[in-house]
């Protein structure tokens, strides 16, 4: 006798699941939790490769944000004066080249994470968000190892360590929401169009141009229409630079922090966490097809 039970109900029946199917939201956090041993130590060599046939090896690591604070200094502050009634100016820059750094590395790593990584998706079953989540843990150690030297040339200026410095870990802390969620939605985006990730480079670069890393904002703030101050007070970036310089550069008051910069943070934080990780998400089960 022919069983006319659906295949359906029979698959149920015996705990089979279609592969590659989009879990939940919920359930595809636990499965990225479940894989964050794996996520760790792909993070770890991909901090690696860069720097393996170096003779120099991880002090790249250290050397090359320094090496591009001695140019943007020798460009902005020494030969367009950006630096000028900025005190402390050689903190002021590395902090801003560093933090945002950070973002902008991630951002456009995120971009080529599936698409350089398309072997691996496609031969192992894992939860695509790890790649995009691994490449901002990879910029997340350069900037942590950035801001050790950043202390180190902060205090040899002659700024004293305060209390105040503690205040970084809670806006890194936020930042680095914001920066994997953002990494998150540009991976998605760059998967689906592999133009984009060609495109990108030149979108960051203008918002670092905007945002305050190489000179005071209030400089430009105090002369453009109320909307205009608005908007680039409220950029991310400058949020959570403006943080980290207040909380590192002992000349940087409170008066010059953007207004309300800590709900900032955190709702820029909330925005691209959530938004990222929900856009990505939706397409899980078409990375690698095609």
């Amino acid at each position: 006798m022919q069983d006319t039970t659906p295949l359906a109900a029979l698959a149920a029946a015996h705990g089979l699941t279609v592969s590659g199917a989009r879990p939940s939201p919920a359930g595809y956090a636990r499965q990225l939790w479940s894989r964050r041993h794996f996520i760790h130590e792909f993070a770890k060599a991909r901090a690696k490769a860069p720097y393996a046939q170096a003779r120099l090896g991880q002090l790249w690591q250290l050397g090359t944000p320094l090496l591009n604070a001695v140019v943007y200094y020798l460009v902005f502050g020494a030969l367009l004066g950006s630096g000028r009634g900025v005190p402390d100016y050689i903190p002021f820059l590395c902090t801003g080249i560093f933090v945002f750094g950070f973002t902008q590395s991630a951002v456009l790593a995120g971009a080529r994470s599936l698409t350089d990584n398309i072997g691996l998706v496609r031969a192992l079953h894992f939860p695509r968000a790890g790649l995009p989540l691994a490449v901002t843990l990879v910029q997340l150690r350069q900037l942590v190892l950035s801001l050790a030297v950043l202390a180190v040339i902060v205090v040899a200026g002659g700024a004293p360590v305060t209390a105040r410095w503690l205040l970084a870990v809670p806006a890194l802390a936020l930042q680095t929401v914001f920066t994997a969620g953002c990494a998150l939605a540009v991976a998605r985006a760059g998967a689906r169009t592999t133009d984009f990730a060609q495109l990108l480079p030149f979108v960051v670069r203008s918002w670092m141009y905007a945002s305050g890393i190489f000179y005071d904002l209030s400089r430009i703030t105090a002369r453009v229409p109320h909307a205009v101050a608005l908007a680039l007070a409220a950029n991310p970036a400058q949020v959570y630079v403006a943080l980290v310089r207040y909380a590192l550069i002992d000349s940087v008051t409170p008066g010059r922090l953007p207004a309300h910069v800590w709900p900032l943070a955190l709702i820029w934080a909330t925005v691209a966490g959530c938004a990222g990780y929900a856009f990505f998400w939706s397409s899980e089960e078409e990375y690698g097809r095609g």
